[in-house]
């Protein structure tokens, strides 16, 4: 971890950050984060480059110098890029659908199930004719997107026999042989 930690952060223009005591505050085009990085570590800014420093050689400092730095790094690309995350529905009858900030879902139960977005994550759910109903996420919290992703994939996993239940677009499923016949 410690080859990343020592990696410079080039600050983007329109992007401000701000060091303050143990928190590292992002602000850009679009929004705000803010991490906490505790008192061991420390960050500085000089030339528009951020980098991030441990006290010691020691095995614990070089863990948290690397999750930190990568930390940052997350925030200053979610500020000026954002992050996106797009999950597909694969099953017959499965729906999804967006009141608000309301996803409702119906993935084969003998109900359909309601999840409450957080207002960070602009949700979607577009359905085609033909095609598998897909569910985008956009938001500019890496982590919380992710954790949000894990929670809706979490409701109906893949299953290896036909594939059915929620998995992300680019995701590739380890498919199993079923039972064959008796002759």
């Amino acid at each position: 971890m410690s080859r990343i930690g020592k990696a410079p952060i080039t600050i983007p223009s329109g992007v401000e950050i701000t060091v303050e005591g143990g928190e590292v505050k992002v602000n850009g085009p679009k929004g705000q984060l803010s991490q906490n990085i505790g008192s061991e570590i420390t960050a500085s800014i000089e030339e528009g480059i951020l980098t991030v420093q441990r006290p010691t050689e020691q095995k614990r400092h070089k863990a948290l110098h690397g999750l930190y730095r990568s930390l940052i790094h997350n925030m200053v690309t979610g500020v000026t890029e954002g992050y996106s995350c797009k999950l597909e529905l694969v099953g017959v009858g499965y729906k999804a659908s967006v009141q608000g900030n309301i996803l409702e879902l119906n993935l084969g139960y003998s109900h359909n199930i309601f999840l409450a977005i957080p207002t960070e994550i602009k949700v979607s759910a577009e359905t085609t004719k033909g095609k598998n109903p897909i569910i985008s996420l956009d938001s500019n919290d890496k982590q919380l997107l992710g954790q949000v992703a894990a929670k809706i994939r979490s409701l109906r996993k893949i299953e290896p026999y036909k594939g059915k239940g929620i998995r992300f677009v680019s995701e590739e499923i380890r498919r199993k042989a079923g039972k064959t016949a008796a002759k």
